[in-house]
C-alpha cells in the first residue's frame, strides 16, 4: 500500500498572512492537528500544528518572564527572541515550522511510518511533480491498520454487515465517524475518533447502539486540544 492509497486529498491549508486566530479556528473546526502553509502560487512553505499554538500570551499560556540568571543559563538571545515571536506573533508565518518534510505519492507505508517515527512528525504533505495532492497523518496509518484488521480478520459476514450499518447510520452527519473508524468483531463494535462535544459523543452512541445485532459498543473517542479564541 502506498501514500496515495491512504492520503487525505481534501487538504485544509493556511496562508502565511492568515492570523493565528483564523488558523486556530481552522484546526478546531476541521478536527485536524496540523496543516500545510502555502504561498500565493500554491507552494508549500511551512507547517502549522497544535504544538505551535500551545504557548500564547492571549490565553495566559506563555512561558512568561524568567529570572535574569535563568534566562542567561537556559536561553540564548536568539532563542529568547524566537520564543517571544511564537508567543506574541499575529500571523501564521510567525509561528509555523518552515522546515517542511514531504513525501511522493508512491512511497510505501512502511517507509512513511519509519519517517514519521524517526523525525517525530504528526503529518506529512504528499507531492506529485512538486504540487500538493494530499496529506498523510498518523491517524491515516492507524485507520489503515483498523481497516486491514477488519477485512482480513476471520470475522463473520454478520460483523461486516454490522460495520456497514453503523457507518451508514452516521453517513452524511457532520458529527458522524467515517467507516474506517468503525470495527466490528464478534458483534462488538469498536469506535475510534475525535469529537468536539458531549452531544456528538451521545449522538454517536445512539447511532451505534441502535443498530440491530450489535451486542456491545466499545468507545475510543477523544476530545481535541481546543485553542481558545484569541
Amino acid at each position: 500500500m502506498l501514500a496515495r492509497h491512504i492520503m487525505n486529498t481534501s487538504v485544509v491549508t493556511a496562508a502565511p498572512n492568515m492570523t493565528i486566530h483564523e488558523a486556530a479556528r481552522l484546526l478546531v473546526v476541521n478536527r485536524i492537528s496540523g496543516m500545510p502553509v502555502v504561498d500565493a502560487i500554491g507552494r508549500i512553505i511551512g507547517i502549522i500544528c497544535h504544538s505551535d499554538l500551545l504557548h500564547r500570551v492571549e490565553n495566559g499560556t506563555s512561558h512568561g518572564k524568567r529570572q535574569w540568571w535563568r534566562e542567561l543559563l537556559w536561553s540564548s538571545s536568539r532563542g529568547q527572541a524566537a520564543r517571544y515571536v511564537k508567543e506574541h506573533g499575529r500571523f501564521v508565518s510567525d509561528v509555523m515550522c518552515d522546515e517542511v518534510i514531504s513525501i511522493p505519492e508512491d512511497m510505501p507505508l512502511a517507509q512513511i511510518a519509519d519517517l514519521m517515527e524517526r523525525r517525530h512528525l504528526k503529518l506529512v504533505p504528499v507531492l506529485r511533480h512538486g504540487k500538493l495532492v494530499g496529506i498523510v497523518s498518523r491517524s491515516n496509518l492507524i485507520w489503515t491498520l483498523i481497516s486491514v484488521v477488519a477485512t482480513t480478520d476471520s470475522a463473520s459476514r454478520d460483523d461486516a454487515s454490522l460495520r456497514d450499518a453503523i457507518a451508514r447510520e452516521m453517513h452524511g452527519q457532520h458529527w458522524g465517524l467515517p467507516k474506517q473508524c468503525v470495527l466490528v468483531k464478534e458483534g462488538v463494535a469498536h469506535l475510534w475518533g475525535v469529537i468536539e462535544s458531549e452531544e456528538e459523543e451521545r449522538a454517536i452512541q445512539i447511532a451505534a447502539e441502535g443498530v440491530a445485532g450489535v451486542k456491545r459498543v466499545e468507545y475510543h473517542l477523544e476530545f481535541p486540544s481546543v485553542i481558545p479564541a484569541l
